[in-house]
């Protein structure tokens, strides 16, 4: 594997502007909210940025981790209203790279995890433009530690499905029935407005309503909240908490042992040094 060498990624060029060179790209995953729970890599990365194209699920508490002088680039997408479209965030980082400036993208959990971070790498390296990943937890692996939900457990569960809650794809893609098998947890991402339609399509195809489940808003920041029910009774639970994006649905027997992990933890995960 090619290694690029030099600082881990974002600090201060060293190129003349014009010179023909491009800029290096970090790809950063900023993980799932808490700045505590951030790679060494990425912390480094972050304290030598001097150029940031960030997005919507990145946490106030990391971006308060750059420094002064970094110039900041809101390209973040939500729910109806993307400040950016995907093509133009690709163009505009390519375009700042090719003008010799080194680049951090930061995205919350992972990039590579429902982040479009393929997409970006594919893009930089089809341009020529040197580029390097620096991976961050996901979102459901924040949410899960965070709530005291293992992911996986011998007793509970032989697999781990994580799944784009969207549903927005007219060909109706989504294989339901391997979505409702047994001894498995099912992770759904970006899925509260269609939580209603993933707990009947699940139950529709064989999947018990008494099945645990939950959905954690905000994971691993001071105003997280994780609630717990089943598959039959958690789209009800969730309107009447009104809960709102980001959050996570977490489906299996795994999310049972939360009574007991959960409730006993010293601290959530955000919280510990």
């Amino acid at each position: 594997m090619r290694r690029l060498e030099g600082p881990v990624g974002g600090g201060a060029s060293h190129r003349a502007p014009g010179s023909g060179t491009p800029g290096l790209v970090t790809l950063v995953g900023a993980g799932p909210g808490s700045a505590d729970l951030l790679t060494l890599a990425a912390a480094k990365a972050l304290a030598q940025a001097s150029t940031v194209l960030y997005d919507h699920l990145v946490s106030e508490e990391v971006l308060a981790l750059l420094p002064m002088r970094a110039e900041r680039i809101y390209v973040g997408k939500r729910a109806g209203h993307h400040a950016m479209p995907q093509a133009e965030i690709i163009q505009r980082m390519l375009r700042l790279a090719r003008s010799g400036r080194d680049v951090v993208r930061l995205k919350g959990g992972d990039g590579y995890v429902f982040g479009r971070g393929g997409e970006e790498a594919a893009a930089l390296a089809e341009a020529g433009v040197p580029f390097r990943v620096i991976p961050g937890l996901t979102a459901a692996q924040g949410a899960a530690a965070s709530c005291g939900i293992p992911l996986t457990h011998r007793e509970h569960a032989d697999a781990l499905v994580l799944v784009s809650g969207h549903l927005a794809d007219p060909n109706g893609r989504m294989e339901w029935d391997a979505l409702a098998r047994p001894r498995q947890t099912v992770v759904f991402y970006m899925a509260v407005a269609t939580l209603p339609q993933i707990c009947a399509e699940l139950v529709a195809h064989g999947l018990d309503a008494d099945t645990p489940a939950a959905i954690v808003e905000k994971a691993t920041l001071d105003d997280e909240r994780c609630l717990v029910g089943t598959v039959g009774t958690l789209p009800t639970i969730a309107a009447e908490e009104h809960v709102t994006q980001p959050a996570i649905i977490i489906v299996g027997h795994v999310v049972s042992l939360h009574a007991v992990i959960g409730e006993a933890q010293a601290c959530r995960v955000a919280a510990m040094a």
